[in-house]
C-alpha cells in the first residue's frame, strides 16, 4: 500500500522545482526501470502491482493496486510499475570527441529521442542551455528507454562554454553547406536549435561551421525537420565520415 504523504511525494516530482528540492526523480515502465536499476542510479523506492523485481530488497520494494498506481504516475494509460531514484551527482565535462549541444529543445519527448540517438551513435556528452527542458522531467526519462543511464547530460550557460571551447562548433541552418558533401572531422560540437525559432542569434554568432540537410522533394515545400529527426541525420553522416 502506499502512504498519503508517499503519494504527496511522487506527486510534487512532476514539477522540475521539487524535483530539485528533493533531488529525486521517477521513472516508469518495466525497462527503463531495469536499466536504471542496473546502472549507477541509486533506488529510492519501487511501486510495483506485479510480484516483480524480486532483486530488489524488499524494504524498498512496495506491492501497490491499480488504483494507487493511477495516483502517482505521470501517464494516462500506466504501466504496471513506477520507481523513484535520487538524482546523481553531474559529472564534468569531457571537452574532446563529438558533442551534441541543445539551444532551448522544449520538448520532452525530442530531448529523450535526441539522448537514444546520441547513446546509438555513441555520443557520449549532451550539453544544454539553461532554457532546455529538465532531463528528469517524467516525460523525457520515458522516452529515453534507458539512455538517460548512458549519456552524460549537463545544463550549462552554452554561450559561456561555445565561447571558450577549442572545438569546431557545427550548427544547421536552412542556408548552411550541404551536410552530404561535406568533409566532417571526428571531433566537434554539434549544436541544435529551438523546435520553433532554432539556433539563437547568440549562439549562431558563436558557429564556425554552417550545415544543411537538403530538400530533395519536388516541389520544395517543407519548411523544415523535427529537431530529432535532424539529430539523426547528423549524427549518421558524422559517424559515416568517421
Amino acid at each position: 500500500m502506499v502512504s498519503k504523504n508517499q503519494i504527496k511525494l511522487i506527486s510534487s516530482l512532476h514539477q522540475k522545482k521539487q524535483r530539485s528540492v528533493h533531488q529525486l526523480f521517477f521513472a516508469e515502465g518495466v525497462k527503463v526501470i531495469q536499466e536504471l536499476l542496473q546502472s549507477n542510479f541509486e533506488l529510492e523506492h519501487l511501486y510495483t502491482t506485479l510480484n516483480d523485481f524480486e532483486a530488489v530488497q524488499a524494504s524498498k520494494r512496495t506491492l501497490i493496486n491499480e488504483q494507487e498506481l493511477k495516483k502517482i504516475s505521470a501517464l494516462s494509460t500506466p504501466n504496471s510499475c513506477l520507481a523513484v531514484f535520487k538524482m546523481p551527482a553531474e559529472k564534468n565535462i569531457v571537452d574532446s570527441g563529438l558533442i551534441v549541444a541543445l539551444d532551448d529543445i522544449r520538448d520532452p519527448g525530442n530531448l529523450g529521442t535526441i539522448l537514444r540517438l546520441c547513446d546509438w551513435f555513441g555520443i557520449k556528452q549532451v550539453i544544454c542551455s539553461k532554457e532546455t527542458v529538465d532531463i528528469y522531467n517524467p516525460k523525457v526519462v520515458q522516452a529515453t528507454m534507458g539512455s538517460i543511464t548512458r549519456v552524460n547530460v549537463s545544463y550549462i550557460d552554452l554561450k559561456t562554454f561555445l565561447a571558450q571551447t577549442k572545438l569546431p562548433v557545427f550548427g544547421t541552418f536552412m542556408d548552411g553547406v550541404n551536410i552530404y558533401q561535406s568533409e566532417l572531422p571526428q571531433e566537434g560540437i554539434i549544436i541544435m536549435g529551438n523546435e520553433a525559432n532554432g539556433i539563437s542569434e547568440e549562439i549562431e554568432k558563436i558557429v564556425t561551421s554552417r550545415l544543411s540537410i537538403p530538400r530533395f522533394g519536388e516541389l520544395q515545400k517543407t519548411e523544415s525537420l523535427n529537431v530529432a529527426t535532424a539529430t539523426a541525420i547528423i549524427l549518421s553522416e558524422f559517424k559515416r565520415n568517421s
